[in-house]
């Protein structure tokens, strides 16, 4: 059993979309809501894209960066409190997180796409090398 459940973990880190599938296919069934699916699944998919981040630059370059992208989220926190307190003048933390975690989906998963494709292109030129 702890097999499987770590086999799990490693498909979904491996592949973050399919716990963004995962989610959103269980979450549009229970509530019906597309809208709220799609939030819900990528709230889940962000935390996964992250860790799939940190793995594929171990894989890539064998170094942990994860110190990096620690200080990557706290300075965009920080950067999100800021803004959201310049602009309204008080922080209403929900929203500065909702915002935060948002962005993070977006930065991740552009990181992912294009680490990706780096090491698909570096283990493809050592391989015909």
């Amino acid at each position: 059993m702890p097999g499987i459940v770590s086999a799990f973990v490693a498909i979904l880190i491996t592949v973050p979309m399919i716990g963004y599938l995962a989610v959103f296919i269980i979450s549009k069934q229970i509530t019906g809501n597309h809208r709220r699916s799609v939030n819900l699944a990528i709230d889940f998919s962000t935390f996964l894209l992250v860790l799939s981040v940190h793995f594929l630059i171990v894989t890539i370059w064998g170094k942990s960066f994860l110190w990096l992208i620690l200080v990557v989220l706290f300075g965009l926190a920080a950067f999100f409190v800021w803004i959201h307190w310049k602009y309204k003048e008080e922080i209403i933390m929900p929203k500065v997180f909702k915002g935060f975690w948002r962005f993070n989906f977006l930065l991740f998963f552009s990181a992912y796409i294009i680490l990706v494709l780096f090491g698909l292109f570096q283990r493809l030129t050592l391989l015909f090398a």
